[in-house]
């Protein structure tokens, strides 16, 4: 039997970084790694990835993007056609249409255009067509052409009850093998790789973020939120940008980037929808009166619970 390939996830995260540095030790720098770009990460995440080989030794890690140009191109044409049939007005149709003309070169952005929505909890697309596709497809599936592949996750049971049930190994329906080596580790543990080997973790980590993945994330807890728009304002001003992008592909004329059903600031308008700019207003408030827990604030780990830890909490 030939000697697997090795690949492991990053992400920018101190496990998948944790995960790196283990292979580094075990392999010798005999694999590969691999970062899924979803367009929507904070530039401290870019550089932490893109300088992560020259200040450990280690592989370069290969960057890989969704690329929606045929998407783009199938949705346009079912616009035109099938949207008027349907009753949708004329310039609703050529509003999107015009939208759908180009990519925009955003993995995340244009996923949405796609969608003519923002992802939610109980539809997480973007982790499976942002991060889990484009490296089964680009790296995963080729290499799986030369021989067997097994992938390095960064994933540990502390980080949720869910993952907790995660198993140490696991086929993929595409033939690779999945695995967990930190799954019993603890954060401690992690933060004691890092210094093992003098990695500084990812700065963001120093300036208060729970999590180093998408900025913000879909699943982010109201604390999180909070910090985002003082640190990184420019970053809520993306998400503004981007609602009225997306709004204009969507047969209702508006799309959100915070499901309606987590904002309780709706209460007294049913049937409306709060932009970014409103729930970052609420996200400021404390806990009384009308204010309650948004996204994940109750429940232990949140985020992302796919299989491949693709996204850390």
């Amino acid at each position: 039997m030939k000697r697997p390939q090795h690949i492991i996830n990053v992400s920018g995260g101190k496990d998948s970084t944790a995960t790196y540095l283990l292979a580094l030790e075990r392999l010798h720098g005999d694999f590969r790694a691999v970062f899924a770009d979803t367009g929507n990460e904070h530039p401290m995440t870019y550089e932490f990835v893109s300088e992560l080989s020259a200040r450990t030794g280690g592989p370069a890690v290969e960057w890989v993007r969704a690329d929606f140009t045929d998407d783009f191109r199938r949705k346009r044409n079912f616009v035109l056609t099938k949207w008027a049939e349907e009753g949708v007005d004329a310039e609703t149709v050529r509003r999107a249409a015009s939208i759908l003309q180009t990519p925009t070169g955003n993995p995340f952005l244009d996923l949405c255009i796609l969608k003519g929505r923002f992802p939610s909890r109980m539809a997480q697309f973007c982790t499976g067509e942002l991060k889990q596709w484009p490296i089964e497809s680009q790296v995963v599936l080729p290499a799986l052409r030369k021989g067997p592949v097994l992938q390095w996750l960064g994933i540990r049971a502390e980080e949720s009850p869910r993952r907790a049930k995660d198993p140490l190994f696991n086929r993929t329906e595409s033939g690779a093998w999945l695995w967990r080596p930190l799954l019993r580790w603890t954060v401690s543990q992690v933060w004691v790789q890092h210094r093992k080997h003098r990695l500084n973790p990812n700065p963001l980590y120093a300036q208060g973020m729970r999590r180093v993945g998408c900025m913000p994330c879909i699943n982010c807890r109201k604390d999180e939120l909070r910090q985002i728009a003082e640190r990184f304002p420019e970053h809520i001003e993306r998400i503004r940008a981007w609602e009225d992008i997306v709004a204009r592909v969507s047969k209702r004329g508006l799309a959100t980037f915070f499901a309606a059903m987590t904002d309780p600031t709706d209460v007294d308008r049913p049937g409306t929808y709060a932009r970014i700019d409103k729930v970052v207003e609420w996200s400021r408030t404390g806990r009384g009166g009308r204010q309650y827990a948004m996204f994940f604030d109750d429940q232990p780990g949140g985020g992302c619970r796919h299989e491949q830890g693709l996204c850390e909490t």
